[in-house]
């Protein structure tokens, strides 16, 4: 089932709808717009459990003291056919006014950061911008996404909320594909996968067929 998003808001007083959207298996589509509608900038929020105040047997499951190091990040492909990834790996931290319309605004390391990781898309024109797959990656620690809970919000310039959950966690997959940002004549939209993946980026490039070439990168 998909929720159009585009329809006009119930109001409540002062004439905004501050309303959550949850995407969930039985509802896992939200479109954002119809075809060509500027969107301006959309906010994408990964927020987690702080991996440095667990104690004891919570915290050997995230990876004893030093906590997890969750990652956002995202490939992205434009309409001109050029590819490539936003991370903190490999200091890929993007731009907004200029391709690839996405820029991350910083690495979180420890969970601690109370704004979490913030990635920002430019839909302004989004007709520039084919797919956008976002993704979280535990860099850092063990992986047991059902103890470090992590949720993914994304929020409109009118302030309404769209979040994801990485529930049905796998634990041992170091990556969750989280969600599937499209731009078609049609509108923009946003699907739900929250898919885990054994191995790295470019194991997760060959699940969703991006075709990029990839190399070792680090912090």
């Amino acid at each position: 089932m998909a929720i159009d998003y585009s329809k006009k808001p119930e109001q409540g007083s002062g004439g905004v709808n501050l309303g959550k959207i949850n995407l969930t298996k039985d509802a896992p589509t939200v479109s954002l717009s119809k075809g060509g509608a500027g969107q301006g900038v959309t906010r994408i929020n990964l927020n987690w459990s702080r991996g440095e105040q667990k104690k004891g047997f919570l915290a050997k499951l995230t990876g004893a003291a030093g906590g997890v190091d969750l990652d956002l990040g995202c490939l992205f492909e434009l309409a001109d056919g050029s590819k490539g990834v936003i991370q903190a790996l490999g200091n890929s931290f993007g731009a907004l006014n200029t391709p690839p319309y996405i820029h991350l605004d910083g690495d979180d390391r420890t969970g601690s950061a109370q704004g979490g990781e913030n990635m920002h898309i430019n839909l302004e024109r989004p007709e520039l911008i084919k797919r956008v797959l976002i993704f979280a990656m535990i860099y850092e620690g063990a992986a047991n996404w059902a103890a470090v809970d992590g949720v993914v919000t994304l929020t409109q310039p009118s302030g309404q909320e769209i979040e994801v959950r990485l529930d049905s966690p796998n634990n041992g997959a170091r990556i969750c594909a989280i969600a599937m940002l499209q731009s078609t004549p049609q509108g923009v939209t946003v699907q739900r996968l929250v898919e885990y993946v054994n191995g790295s980026q470019s194991d997760l490039d060959r699940q969703y067929d991006w075709g990029m070439k990839w190399q070792a990168g680090r912090k």
